[in-house]
């Protein structure tokens, strides 16, 4: 039985993965800078039929907690299968009010907190002398720009891990190490409720609903599950002779040729 590390893995996408996994009975390190909901989150992996679940609690910004964290989990778990570098942050802004604060911890999350987990993956294989996949999460804003806009850094971020990605697997190839990215469209998420409540939150998601019915092919947002199910096709050995690629997950979004919800 074979391990899953999923970073982000408290909430959203990285909840979802993280489910999915248990539910086919991997073993899964769960790494995420919320204790409270990582907690419930492991739980509920446990109760989903993994074979383990290992919480971590991990900024995947720190260099140091990056490493040690996948020292916990060579030392405590069967070999690692594979790896999903799923944390993420977002902060909407027009470029002309954002400031370097909010610029720079979005890199350091989403762009830095990529390149740290995938380095610590790849060495992990190379110890052991074998392959793995890793997997990261990109977004379509990496290729288009949003309509509303207000999207400068996490549009920049996701673009580098795009980047990165095709660079990535080209250093990780020789060594039978596969790096490919998954690019969920809008997922039906907390996220998307972030701090609301009562009226407030039935309006949102009557106004999500409504815009995906209209500017999403498929007529509506995806569920964590359908996400996960795609990660875990390029985390698994159906997926073996791709590498460097990017599976598009975004109900036709960018088909349209623009970035519309």
């Amino acid at each position: 039985m074979t391990t899953l590390v999923v970073t982000g893995a408290a909430s959203g996408i990285g909840k979802g993965i993280s489910l999915e996994a248990a539910s086919r009975g991997m073993h899964v390190a769960m790494l995420d800078v919320d204790e409270e909901a990582l907690a419930a989150a492991a739980d509920e992996a446990r109760s989903a039929g993994a074979a383990a679940v290992v919480p971590i609690i991990c900024d995947v910004s720190d260099e140091a907690q990056v490493v040690g964290a996948f020292d916990l989990v060579e030392s405590g778990l069967p070999l690692i299968s594979g790896v999903v570098a799923n944390a993420g942050v977002e902060v909407s802004e027009s470029l002309f009010d954002a400031s370097v604060d909010d610029w720079d911890r979005v890199m350091a999350v989403n762009l830095k907190g990529t390149f740290l987990t995938a380095r610590s993956a790849l060495r992990y294989w190379r110890r052991a002398e074998r392959g793995g996949s890793l997997v990261c999460v990109s977004s379509p804003s990496a290729f288009v720009g949003f309509a509303g806009g207000s999207n400068t850094a996490y549009g920049a971020s996701k673009g580098g891990i795009s980047a990165f990605v095709r660079a990535a697997a080209l250093d990780a190839a020789p060594a039978g190490i596969r790096v490919n990215a998954v690019v969920p469209g809008a997922t039906d998420t907390d996220m998307l409720y972030f701090g609301l409540q009562g009226q407030a939150l039935a309006d949102r998601r009557a106004e999500l609903a409504h815009a995906a019915k209209t500017q999403i092919p498929l007529g509506r947002m995806a569920r964590t599950d359908e996400i996960a199910k795609a990660v875990l096709w390029l985390a698994g050995d159906e997926s073996a002779y791709v590498t460097g690629s990017h599976l598009i997950c975004d109900g036709g979004l960018l088909a349209k040729g623009a970035n519309t919800f």
